[in-house]
């Protein structure tokens, strides 16, 4: 699907589109692409949804440009998308990690016309950064150092990031084996270089004033002990401080940040339960 150029050549986004009934949009998380849902899509799949996932421009199988990595963009890109599948009608966004930011803009941006739910799972919003109006925040340094990190070596930034993303200290082998780290670490490393960095400005986007816009119920799944996005800076502050209107929040004790693998039984079955609610 063509979302715009970039000189000479098209930006295009990847998405498959399975199964019948009611739509569930599946948008990803950072470094991976559209598959990483398949300990979800699978079982959405025999409960009689339809899939649609996507690949983020940039990664898995979408174009590669050196333009459009801002929730802007990214929101317009999940337009175009549900544009070009006239989905107008009962759609349930869900979105991990970078994605939340896509369902949040899109909300915000676009109003909740056609969409009768949303799930974020490891939110980034409210806003990740430090400010003076934002003291819970983490501070930019932080950032400019994981911006280094990735300029200096991207690929020995992936073996420190996934260590995190799952826990791999606690989790492994239990629960997030060697392939299957060795598969994340191979999806992140064919994703765009550029992307790779420029992403990590997206990080720092400011969500308070899309928020209050999402009319539609919400439901928030996050590992406690995850430490891509921290439970008391992410998901916690959606629900103590209200800032969404009808929310529920479900911890997943202990759990990382890539919960969708990890702990694929207790998201599943809290996922289902609420889009059947």
């Amino acid at each position: 699907m063509k979302v715009g150029t970039e000189n000479s050549a098209d930006i295009e986004i990847h998405y498959n589109d399975h199964g019948t009934g009611k739509p569930v949009v599946l948008i990803h998380g950072y470094p991976l692409d559209g598959n990483s849902w398949e300990r979800q899509e699978r079982v959405l799949l025999a409960e009689g949804y339809r899939c649609i996932s996507y690949d983020r421009r940039g990664f898995g199988k979408s174009s590669q440009p050196t333009t459009g990595y801002d929730y802007d963009t990214f929101a317009a890109d999940l337009k175009a998308l549900l544009d070009h599948l006239a989905l107008d009608q009962d759609v349930a966004l869900v979105g991990f990690s970078m994605g939340t930011g896509e369902v949040t803009r899109y909300l915000g941006t676009y109003g909740s016309a056609g969409v009768s739910r949303a799930a974020l799972l490891g939110a980034i919003p409210p806003f990740l950064l430090q400010t003076d109006d934002n003291p819970k925040g983490v501070p930019g340094e932080v950032f400019k150092g994981i911006e280094a990190a990735i300029v200096a070596d991207r690929y020995a930034y992936f073996d420190d990031f996934f260590a995190n993303f799952y826990n791999t200290d606690v989790f492994s082998p239990e629960r997030i084996g060697d392939a299957a780290l060795r598969a994340s670490f191979q999806v992140a490393a064919g994703a765009s270089p550029y992307a790779t960095y420029a992403c990590v400005g997206s990080w720092l986007t400011d969500f308070r004033g899309d928020l209050p816009k999402i009319d539609v119920p919400t439901l928030v799944i996050h590992g406690t002990g995850d430490r891509i996005l921290p439970f008391e800076a992410t998901a916690a502050r959606l629900r103590d401080e209200k800032l969404i209107a009808d929310l529920e929040v479900v911890e997943i004790a202990d759990g990382p940040h890539n919960i969708g693998w990890t702990h694929p039984e207790e998201l599943n079955a809290a996922l289902l339960r609420f889009l059947a609610s």
